[in-house]
């Protein structure tokens, strides 16, 4: 049975789970009704980020145009443009073990495309969710469904896995940001 998680909330990932290396990242979410021309497309990007919460280097953004890093330890799945349908949207692979000693922290976001010129927001959304599990076994570890209610928010920072010494941890985050993925980008130190 997964761990249940509310904002703010901490657990260990690693700890609990000896050899789990694989886990698959699962990020959903459904539009509610919505009357607006464009269609709803929600994007899951990824910050791999050292001690002082920055990216070494910009290929340190993982999102659907950089699948993957240099040592191929996060790995973005694909792109979901419309969030239609049952279960997770978008997907990001991660090996614990192969991620470089550098990073401490990994950052997982959704953004809102093309937010500003389409007039969307998270307050648009519902049912939004981060959830964590074995690759391998498929057993579903973490999940954490975001009750916040945003309203003018663009993008939001969902949840973090980071190192505790020689274990992982994964921590419910759900903070919102105005500015879209460019603020993201910004925050976190990737050249826009």
């Amino acid at each position: 049975m997964p761990i249940s998680l509310q904002k703010g909330q901490k657990v260990d990932l690693t700890k609990g789970n000896p050899g789990l290396s694989k886990i698959v990242v699962g990020l959903g979410w459904d539009t509610n009704r919505y009357d607006g021309r464009h269609p709803f497309d929600l994007d899951a990007t990824v910050f791999m980020l050292n001690e002082s919460g920055k990216v070494n280097t910009d290929n340190d953004f993982i999102f659907y145009n950089n699948p993957k890093d240099a040592a191929g330890s996060v790995v973005h799945v694909g792109d979901n443009l419309t969030g239609e349908g049952d279960g997770d949207d978008e997907q990001v692979k991660v090996d614990l073990k192969k991620v470089p000693a550098n990073i401490s922290k990994i950052a997982f976001t959704v953004t809102i495309h093309e937010a500003a010129a389409r007039a969307q927001n998270f307050g648009q959304i519902s049912n939004a969710y981060i959830r964590i599990f074995n690759e391998q076994t498929k057993e579903e570890l973490i999940v954490y469904d975001l009750d916040e209610d945003f309203s003018i928010e663009t993008a939001v920072i969902v949840g973090e896995l980071y190192r505790h010494g020689s274990e992982w941890k994964f921590s419910a985050v759900g903070s919102g940001f105005q500015g879209g993925l460019e603020a993201l980008c910004k925050n976190f130190g990737v050249d826009v």
